[in-house]
């Protein structure tokens, strides 16, 4: 069977690394700021998504993280936060995305006096209303910043205990990976931990196989944001494949925060060959210009990966998901018949 855009674009997906910030419309962070007279650096859409586009030219993470102040400050009202998931989430269902985990760091959103439960309020009610137009299921992972302070984590992980079993399923640590370890923030993960929550890590894209061991060993990651340079060292790279421990793999903006030095060198291939539990995500819809279909046409196009490897990295999508193992294993149940409607023989195993 060809592996036709069309195709990829009907297979039933999963994603879970969508940052919300990120992932915005060019044309709702303009209508926002003229409405509610938030300064931009640009005089046309045009000038805007030249910033807010990075490019491949993008020279660093730090580079890439830039655009994000001018989404942030969009994303001080509640009515604003619903609105960027509720297109978000149409975005995401118009290339048949099944499950989405969006995560954001809520305390970015408190400049303008929101409360850190307004701001989550604010996204749970979209989502709510999501998935009630869309064919989609959608969870949140809270995010604590790396390069805040320790009780600045502590503060927003408390947040996610109290919101467990109401649409938030994971915490992360994300932001400048760089001279910020994750065991600095290791209360926060403590109590993250202790209260049965899932965790996952940016880890091991701008700093080396060591951040990912810290993400692994100090702050008990069950997943890792990216990995790209877990390959820089062998005995760990067998750890996370024999714990079965899923990397949130982005291609493009991989290339673009320099985790790799080129399309070619990414090692999204190589990791699935070995074994490992890839799983292929956009990071920032925006910020990337990219959508999940983009992505799963540049592992076919750039690594050629055939039908099977596309399969196999649709459910691991799926199978890796902070969901409870009887509803992860209903949303298997029906990926799976989906695609055998495609005439995909797919797998039956949840674990």
């Amino acid at each position: 069977m060809e592996i036709s855009r069309e195709l990829i674009h009907k297979l039933p997906k999963a994603e879970l690394h969508c940052h919300l910030d990120g992932s915005m419309r060019i044309d709702t962070i303009w209508d926002i700021a003229h409405e509610q007279d938030i300064v931009l650096p640009a005089s046309s859409k045009e000038e805007l998504r030249q910033i807010l586009e990075v490019g491949e030219n993008c020279d660093s993470l730090a580079t890439y993280l830039k655009p994000f102040d001018i989404t942030v400050s969009v994303l001080q009202t509640e009515a604003n936060l619903q609105r960027a998931l509720l297109e978000l989430a149409e975005d995401c269902a118009a290339e048949n995305i099944r499950y989405l985990e969006v995560r954001f760091a809520p305390a970015l959103h408190t400049r303008n006096g929101l409360k850190l439960t307004q701001v989550l309020d604010a996204v749970l009610s979209g989502i709510k209303i999501a998935e009630s137009t869309w064919q989609i299921t959608i969870r949140v992972i809270i995010c604590g910043l790396r390069h805040t302070a320790p009780a600045e984590t502590l503060k927003v992980a408390e947040l996610a205990v109290a919101y467990k079993n109401k649409g938030v399923v994971g915490f992360d640590l994300a932001g400048a990976e760089k001279d910020f370890p994750a065991k600095d923030h290791i209360e926060a993960f403590y109590l993250i931990v202790n209260n049965n929550i899932n965790t996952t890590a940016h880890a091991g894209e701008a700093s080396g196989p060591e951040s990912i061991h810290e993400a692994l060993h100090y702050i008990n990651a069950n997943r890792i944001g990216h990995g790209t340079r877990l390959r820089e060292n062998g005995d760990l790279l067998n750890y996370v494949n024999d714990h079965r421990i899923p990397l949130e793999m982005c291609i493009t903006s991989n290339l673009q925060t320099k985790a790799v030095s080129s399309y070619e060198r990414h090692p999204i291939k190589s990791y699935l060959d070995y074994g490992i539990r890839v799983t292929l995500n956009t990071d920032n819809r925006l910020i990337s210009k990219t959508t999940l279909t983009d992505e799963y046409m540049k592992a076919i196009e750039i690594y050629h990966f055939d039908l099977d490897e596309v399969r196999m990295v649709i459910l691991n999508g799926f199978k890796s998901a902070f969901l409870p193992f009887g509803e992860k294993a209903r949303l298997i149940k029906q990926i799976n018949t989906e695609m055998r409607d495609l005439g995909i023989q797919a797998s039956t195993a949840y674990e």
